[in-house]
C-alpha cells in the first residue's frame, strides 16, 4: 500500500527484542515501542506525509 501510494523503495532493517520503528532520513517517525501497538496502514501513510 505504502510503496503504490508514495512509489519509493521500503527498506526492512532486523533488529531484536520485538522493535519496530518507522525512519523517514534518519527521523523517528513511529515506534511500536513508544506506542505499544503496530501502526495502521492510514496512520502510516499520514505520517509519511507530514
Amino acid at each position: 500500500m505504502v510503496r503504490e501510494q508514495f512509489k519509493t523503495n521500503i527498506d526492512l532493517v532486523s533488529s531484536s527484542g520485538g522493535v519496530f520503528e518507522i525512519t523517514i532520513d534518519d527521523k523517528l517517525v513511529f515506534s511500536k515501542k513508544k506506542e505499544g501497538r503496530f501502526p495502521t496502514d492510514n496512520e502510516l501513510i499520514e505520517l509519511i506525509r507530514k
